[in-house]
């Protein structure tokens, strides 16, 4: 089923789909954002005309539970028509479920009839995980393996330089690959539109800087990107890296490190946020440094800190000695 198709099926399905797709684009929703609710949209409309084959009309409570039940299963069907390869994960379904609450919740904004609430669509109870952060030494040598595993000198700098940037600075893999060499100054400060057009200020290392500067030393292009796709005999370097090769780079360094720990682009954020709290850093401070606006998504990432958690309890406790 071509995507056009697939988008059709949406559009037939559901009521003021394109209308409430234009309202998140009109109201400067990311495209990552506006991408995904597309996509869980087109799953859900692809679950109503083929596995319970009723309209959106005769959506009831149960049809929500239903549908719980098929994200969960193998047999359901991917946003472009084909069968599921791997599972969700619980994170991945309740991002669903919280599109079809948004969507809900424009029909009644714009007086459209719902079969139910958006309330009536509750999420997935998720336990509390402890989250794995391989260790400094660990996160290190694969920051520094591209100088190893790499035969194209251009692209281990550049790939030295992306996860050095990544740790120094706790960006997030969006904002490190589309970051313009005119962003950078001689202070190591930069100043990004980040996640929901927030902007701020992100720190570079001494460490980072100087091999940013290697990685520059050996570029002859004048393209506008930090970080460009393609290596040195490469001629597709029009375009940034991508998300999907930067995460498979780390996957085949951390693989060929031996690190057992699962280990992304966003563990290396974590990594940054989580051994400055070791450290003793305040939370609020890398709540700034993170870009997140609640001090409660920054301490998910700094309970990982057992360390300084483990040194605060002995240097603190009352009763010690």
């Amino acid at each position: 089923m071509t995507q056009k198709k697939i988008l059709d099926v949406a559009s037939a399905t559901l009521p003021l789909f394109d209308d409430f797709m234009i309202s998140i684009k009109a109201n400067n929703y990311s495209k990552e954002t506006i991408y995904n609710y597309q996509i869980d949209l087109e799953v859900f409309s692809l679950f109503l005309k083929h596995e319970v084959k009723i309209p959106f009309e005769k959506v009831e409570k149960r049809t929500i539970e239903l549908f719980k039940a098929y994200l969960n299963s193998r047999d359901r069907l991917t946003a472009s028509g084909e069968k599921a390869k791997a599972d969700l994960s619980s994170n991945s379904i309740n991002r669903t479920l919280t599109t079809l609450r948004r969507y809900l919740s424009y029909l009644v904004d714009m007086d459209e009839p719902t079969p139910i609430v958006s309330g009536s669509v509750k999420l997935l109870r998720m336990g509390k995980k402890h989250k794995q952060v391989a260790e400094l030494k660990e996160l290190t040598q694969l920051i520094e393996c591209p100088m190893k595993f790499e035969e194209d000198k251009l692209v281990a700098l550049r790939n030295r330089a992306a996860l050095e940037t990544l740790f120094a600075s706790g960006m997030r893999i969006s904002e490190l690959i589309s970051l313009k060499i005119s962003q950078l100054d001689k202070s190591g400060r930069i100043f990004i539109q980040g996640k929901g057009k927030k902007q701020r200020f992100i720190y570079l290392t001494d460490r980072a800087k100087k091999h940013i500067d290697n990685y520059l030393k050996e570029r002859t292009d004048d393209l506008p990107y930090l970080f460009p796709a393609g290596g040195r005999n490469s001629g597709d370097k029009a375009k940034h890296i991508s998300p999907n090769y930067l995460q498979m780079k780390i996957k085949k360094y951390r693989e060929l490190l031996g690190i057992n720990v699962p280990t992304s682009a966003h563990s290396l954020r974590h990594g940054f946020a989580t051994y400055l709290a070791e450290s003793g850093a305040n939370p609020a401070a890398i709540q700034i440094l993170l870009g997140h606006e609640s001090l409660d998504t920054t301490t998910r990432y700094v309970h990982a800190s057992d360390k300084y958690a483990e040194k605060t309890h002995h240097d603190f406790h009352p009763l010690k000695d």
